[in-house]
């Protein structure tokens, strides 16, 4: 029998474009759908765990976003069919966006972006076809799964640190490893085929995931292992000048990063460069 078209794939394509355009032209209707800890858990918010997912930045973003999912949509579908291909790809959006919040629970912070339930079929694709090349737009040649893999994740906790967008990194991370598991719940024996690839992919996000889960703010870690200081307990540290850092990192839980003066973040600054 042959497989039949991609229609979960291009409805999703459809609906994505549709509204991130709405949402470029109109301020309020992004703000309503964005993803924000705020929201969600002070104004039980809940449906921007999903909605974040069909808001874009930009045009590049969600030209890319979308011939991403378009390309490994037309592979994926046909061979795993339409409903676990929709179970991946939503289940990677909502992990992705579970995580994201737990880690910005406390902050003032703002992502969107399709690219947690791309990148959980993206990730689907490299376990299930093992043996596939992965086009790159600006390359003329094809890349191993494996080595795409290792690279995705190694931009996506650069990107991460950066912090310089709107675009949720830590949320693909998230939705990469989501699809990945959702994916090895419906086909076990992934983990068999590609066992040292797989322990490695784990391995990585995990520590990429203590890494962010210590230092949402991206200051120097003294203890990656150390559990996390609750947001009204001032932790005891000597001399004038950690005072100003503990009263800035007060603030920012408090109000968000955006609060600051410029004072308060040149204190952030000299300290992350101690």
């Amino acid at each position: 029998m042959t497989p039949g078209p991609p229609i979960a794939t291009f409805l999703i394509i459809i609906a994505t474009s549709v509204v991130s355009v709405l949402a470029f032209k109109n301020r309020a209707w992004r703000d309503k759908l964005i993803f924000s800890p705020p929201a969600i858990l002070a104004h039980k918010e809940y449906y921007r765990v999903v909605t974040s997912a069909f808001l874009h930045a930009d045009w590049q973003h969600l030209f890319f976003n979308m011939i991403s999912l378009g390309l490994f949509g037309q592979i994926m579908e046909p061979a795993i069919g339409l409903g676990r291909f929709v179970l991946i790809y939503f289940a990677s959006v909502i992990g992705g966006s579970l995580l994201s919040l737990y880690l910005h629970r406390h902050h003032e912070y703002f992502a969107l972006g399709a690219s947690g339930g791309v990148c959980g079929i993206v990730f689907s694709s490299i376990f299930l076809l093992p043996g596939e090349s992965i086009g790159l737009l600006f390359l003329p040649f094809g890349i191993p799964g494996w080595l795409y893999a290792l690279l995705f994740l190694g931009a996506e906790f650069y990107g991460g640190r950066r912090q310089s967008t709107n675009i949720g990194h830590d949320a693909h991370l998230g939705g990469a490893i989501i699809g990945l598991f959702t994916t090895t719940a419906f086909f076990p024996d992934i983990v068999r085929w590609s066992p040292y690839l797989y322990a490695t992919v784990i391995v990585l996000t995990l520590g990429m995931w203590i890494y962010f889960w210590r230092n949402p703010l991206n200051l120097p870690l003294a203890n990656w292992f150390a559990r996390p200081s609750a947001p009204w307990k001032k932790p005891r540290r000597p001399g004038p000048a950690a005072d100003e850092v503990d009263a800035v990192l007060e603030k920012v839980s408090r109000e968000g990063v955006q609060s600051l003066t410029k004072k308060e973040r040149d204190i952030l600054e000299r300290a992350s460069q101690k």
